[in-house]
């Protein structure tokens, strides 16, 4: 797949040998995530959001109440910082100043839009599929009243990058012999068992 013509501001200058601007690489880790901090500027100072999301083919989107700041400001224009991270594990290094972390992460810059009403019932099943594939068919989609409430906004991916590290510590040649255990401690996301809902008894 092709790369993203990502910009100069908007490209990775801490450490650019771990970045990444192939769709490939950002579509990978957008999938494989559940959480964005969405940032912007507000009168009071800059804020940043955990939102559930979901990728679109070449866009990000992210639903809320339509009343909310949140809504209110990034229909008005507002431009965000979209970030989504996974970590893979911990590095334990010889020295303390080596210590890491191995991470896949992607950031992306830009003006979210407005999905229109006639888009709106096909992005919020959308979200509903994220949440387990097959869901959509079995829960009762959204109603008119429900649909009215919720606004859904859409980022382009445009101004993206990936960012990632792996491997083991980079400790310094003169810290390899020491007695400190030094390696790497996987993490990963795992589910739980699921545990049914019961539905509440009727008064009588």
């Amino acid at each position: 797949m092709s790369d993203y013509q990502t910009a100069e501001p908007f490209r990775v200058r801490q450490a650019p040998k771990r970045a990444a601007y192939d769709r490939e690489t950002v579509h990978a880790i957008l999938d494989a995530g559940y959480v964005a901090h969405v940032a912007f500027a507000t009168e009071a100072g800059p804020v940043a959001l955990p939102m559930f999301y979901v990728r679109d083919g070449e866009s990000v989107l992210v639903h809320g109440s339509r009343k909310s700041r949140f809504v209110r400001l990034l229909s008005a224009g507002q431009p965000i910082c979209l970030t989504v991270t996974h970590m893979d594990g911990l590095v334990l290094a010889r020295s303390a100043f080596h210590h890491s972390m191995n991470y896949r992460s992607v950031m992306a810059h830009g003006v979210p839009e407005m999905v229109t009403e006639a888009e709106k019932p096909h992005a919020l099943d959308l979200f509903t599929r994220r949440v387990r594939e097959g869901r959509a068919q079995e829960a009762r989609p959204a109603n008119a009243q429900e649909l009215k409430a919720t606004a859904v906004l859409r980022l382009p991916l445009v101004e993206v990058a990936a960012k990632a590290r792996t491997g083991g510590p980079l400790d310094d040649p003169e810290d390899m012999d020491l007695p400190v255990w030094a390696g790497v401690i996987p993490m990963q996301l795992t589910f739980g068992e699921p545990v049914r809902d019961v539905a509440p008894m009727p008064a009588e």
